[in-house]
């Protein structure tokens, strides 16, 4: 499992879990969680051609065994990362296994997750709502000027929802590495509200969201 422009999620990040199954019959076939370390960074980032191989034997992986009689196409649904649930994504893929044959050969079954992951933090402030937010790969790759994830490419953004209505928006800087962005929106009235974050590398697309609820109680009066 391998953090989508970035390296594999690993137990910096609390891993991956990963479910295989039978196409045919929809049965279990064994379940776990990628365990291991980031990788290799040269060695991913330099990658190139046709299949590179990106792992190293200290990457995380899931390892398993399975038995099987007969050709059987199996699919992993995978959901990570473990450490981060309010940024997690699920990603589905399929391949064959074939009796008594290994599928460790070069980099293995590689699955791509895709998505950043956003830890918010809000808070009050006469001038209005402060929303600070730690934004980093899935693996948890930091984002910092001029790094390899350079935050120039990112962008991010808070807005403030009640019900279906958008009530306010506003750009968040970079302020610090790695990977923390904030700025202020306007406070709305009294009440309960939604705070949704987006992140973005204009570069490549990656993105990802992240929600929370939060009550606006007015002590003032």
């Amino acid at each position: 499992m391998i953090s989508a422009d970035a390296k594999f999620v690993g137990d910096s990040m609390g891993g991956a879990a990963v479910t295989l199954r039978d196409v045919r019959t929809g049965r279990l076939l064994v379940q776990g969680k990628t365990k291991g370390g980031t990788g290799d960074t040269k060695k991913i980032m330099e990658a190139n051609g046709r299949s590179p191989l990106r792992s190293t034997p200290d990457a995380a992986a899931f390892l398993t065994a399975i038995d099987i009689d007969r050709p059987t196409l199996v699919e992993a649904i995978i959901t990570g990362p473990n450490a981060k649930p309010q940024s997690a994504v699920t990603v589905r893929s399929q391949r064959w296994f074939l009796p008594g044959k290994d599928l460790t050969i070069g980099d293995g079954w590689t699955i791509e997750l895709p998505g950043l992951a956003i830890t918010p933090q809000i808070a009050r402030k006469d001038e209005g709502l402060w929303v600070d937010a730690k934004v980093e790969l899935m693996c948890g790759c930091p984002i910092s000027p001029g790094g390899l994830w350079d935050a120039a490419e990112y962008e991010v953004e808070a807005t403030v929802w009640k019900g279906s209505r958008l009530l306010g928006s506003a750009p968040l800087a970079f302020i610090e590495a790695p990977g923390r962005f904030a700025g202020t929106i306007a406070t709305p009235a009294k009440g309960r509200y939604r705070v949704v974050l987006f992140a973005r590398n204009r570069k490549t697309g990656n993105s990802g969201v992240a929600e929370l609820d939060w009550k606006f109680i007015d002590h003032s009066r």
